[in-house]
């Protein structure tokens, strides 16, 4: 029997009824079809920072297998950007066409380091900037999927993150692979 003096517990029409907690009903909302789109505007923007770091780090190795490497984490990349974009389009929005400004400072920061410590084709240090950017990345993937994003594009989110962690991975291998022996 329920006590009727319980104050966990609220009145509707004389029915005592317990009451919803807000969290729980909030997370089970679908997001604002504007939320939606900034959501994933800013992992195009992520995708756009991948690209772009990608094509750094291939001027700035001299080690062709490398290059290869960087090459096709910058066209998966590229690609990645295309498919939210079209996401975007379709839900209504304008998709970004244009990487974060932090992105742009993390490459900028990178060319100065090199400039001042002599590093132009270390490729430890251009897989440590690499690796970076990806971790980055993969935040930024993480944090989304922790959104209510609708089921079709939480799909394409969750495998987009995926081949970013393949990404971080495989840089991660190769920078390990540079390391000094001690």
């Amino acid at each position: 029997m329920l006590n009727q003096n319980d104050p966990t517990l609220g009145l509707l029409g004389g029915l005592a009824i317990p009451p919803v907690p807000t969290a729980a009903v909030d997370a089970e909302l679908p997001m604002h079809n504007d939320d939606v789109i900034a959501t994933l505007n800013l992992l195009i923007e992520t995708c756009c920072d991948g690209e772009y770091g990608f094509k750094a780090c291939i001027e700035r190795t001299k080690a062709s297998n490398l290059q290869t490497v960087f090459a096709e984490r910058m066209r998966d990349c590229a690609s990645s950007a295309a498919e939210l974009a079209n996401e975007v389009v379709r839900l209504g929005g304008t998709p970004e066409d244009s990487g974060t400004v932090s992105g742009t400072v993390h490459r900028g920061w990178v060319a100065v380091r090199e400039m001042l410590t002599g590093d132009d084709g270390d490729d430890l240090a251009v897989l440590e900037e690499c690796e970076r950017g990806e971790d980055i990345a993969l935040g930024r993937y993480r944090k989304a999927l922790q959104e209510a994003l609708p089921l079709d594009i939480q799909g394409i989110v969750a495998r987009q993150m995926r081949g970013v962690q393949k990404n971080h991975d495989t840089i991660k291998s190769l920078r390990d692979d540079h390391k000094p022996q001690r």
